[in-house]
């Protein structure tokens, strides 16, 4: 387990940004006590400091994972989030969308969210934003992009696309014998 580098540094929080905006301070310097990132292979890792510490002690074939897994490294050095850190992001999301009852299911499965299943959506919500999508009753079911700014949205048809989606929490069951989480 080791720090991010500055490059890794960058597009950990460039990914962040696109959900969150500036409230990444928020993630690092909380009142309860000092979070940080750390990479344990080529996943990122959300960790309090003293777990930090308390895992060096630990060797490196046998830790496994530590703190709250945030996403992962690709082959080519992109940086992809995962649906373990919604948690996260739900809490800090500058712009959120709400999907109806009917559309629900539709989205856990892997679907993309059109016109017909949008409750609500932030206002002024740009094109090409991440969103952080909620039911109705406000409980996070993944995120994604937004396919067309707010102010297009209100002349869309209903089969047109809003959210292309990222990840959502259907992910845990349909990847579970994968090893997605391992």
């Amino acid at each position: 387990m080791r720090p991010l580098t500055e490059e890794e540094t960058k597009l950990v929080f460039a990914k962040l940004a696109c959900y969150i905006g500036r409230n990444i301070q928020l993630l690092i310097d909380r009142k309860d006590e000092n979070y940080c990132f750390r990479v344990l292979g080529k996943r990122v890792y959300y960790v309090k400091e003293s777990i930090v510490r308390a895992a060096n002690c630990i060797g490196r074939d046998d830790l496994l994972s530590v703190g709250t897994c945030f996403g992962k490294f690709t082959h080519n050095g992109q940086f992809r989030l995962q649906v373990t850190c919604l948690d996260y992001l739900s809490q800090y999301a500058k712009y959120k969308v709400w999907i109806k009852p009917s559309s629900e299911n539709s989205f856990v499965y892997g679907n993309h969210v059109l016109k017909a299943g949008l409750g609500r959506i932030t206002d002024n919500t740009p094109v090409n934003q991440g969103v952080i999508v909620y039911t109705m009753g406000d409980i996070p079911l993944g995120f994604g992009t937004t396919a067309k700014s707010t102010a297009d949205c209100r002349h869309l048809d209903p089969s047109a696309i809003v959210v292309y989606r990222q990840s959502d929490v259907g992910e845990y069951v349909r990847n579970e014998d994968d090893g997605l989480f391992s």
